[in-house]
């Protein structure tokens, strides 16, 4: 009898199992909805995206759900208004707007001020510090696209990609010093490369996806041209919107 029993629930059980595999199968929505890359999970960041987009968006001849997509990244996952506005001074619309002030005059709902939104100008320097030679600015850049439509100085995306995932520095704005007299004083001593971006966290940003920084760089092309701010020594901050 105990063995029969034990045939009988072994049975019972495989039945069940059989069932619920069957179900997973028919309705494989299920089964993906919180995997990653699910097609539930990238619609729920597309609309998020839109929905915290802080600035107008210019969809023509964009990839709309690159772009909504895009801005989730940006602006709810990798905090780039954090570095790339001018600093934390006016990254939000003050008072109002800005969520680490008491209530009021906090209204309750965080505003991003779009005057200086992906503009650049962040001040990081000097950099990097003792015990090294350093130099006296290290400036966030312009994220925003310029008069060709392309965000962040008009990069291609096939170089927008090496800057995310190589650092790349096209503008070379800190070349390597020679330690002679010609120096320039924005050049970076060894051990630090001139040749590649600082402070700028790409070695994490490097493990995105090709799809993200798809998405990424179609929601930099969709943000309105910020001219930048105009800081002595620094024009490389301007940007050329018409």
């Amino acid at each position: 009898m105990t063995g029969k029993a034990s045939l009988k629930t072994i049975g019972v059980s495989l039945a069940f199992t059989a069932m619920i595999a069957i179900g997973m199968l028919n309705n494989p929505t299920q089964v993906r909805a919180n995997g990653e890359g699910s097609d539930e999970g990238e619609k729920a960041r597309v609309l998020r995206g839109f929905a915290i987009a802080p600035v107008r968006l210019n969809l023509h001849n964009k990839d709309r759900n690159l772009v909504g997509l895009g801005s989730y990244w940006v602006n709810a996952a990798m905090d780039c208004n954090g570095c790339h506005s001018s600093g934390p001074a006016n990254e939000y619309i003050l008072p109002t707007g800005n969520p680490y002030f008491l209530s009021p005059p906090f209204s309750g709902k965080q505003e991003i001020n779009p005057a200086t939104y992906l503009g650049g100008g962040r001040d990081f320097g000097p950099f990097p510090g003792d015990p090294f030679p350093s130099i006296p600015h290290l400036y966030s850049r312009n994220l925003t696209p310029d008069q060709t439509g392309r965000p962040a100085g008009g990069l291609t995306y096939e170089q927008f990609r090496d800057v995310l995932r190589q650092g790349t520095d096209f503008d070379h704005i800190h070349p390597r010093c020679n330690t002679g007299p010609g120096d320039p004083e924005n050049c970076l001593v060894a051990p630090f490369d001139g040749d590649l971006l600082q402070v700028m966290p790409w070695p994490v940003y490097q493990n995105l996806t090709e799809h993200d920084l798809r998405a990424i760089y179609e929601y930099l092309k969709a943000v309105p041209c910020n001219p930048g701010p105009n800081i002595e020594g620094a024009p490389y901050l301007q940007n050329t919107c018409d």
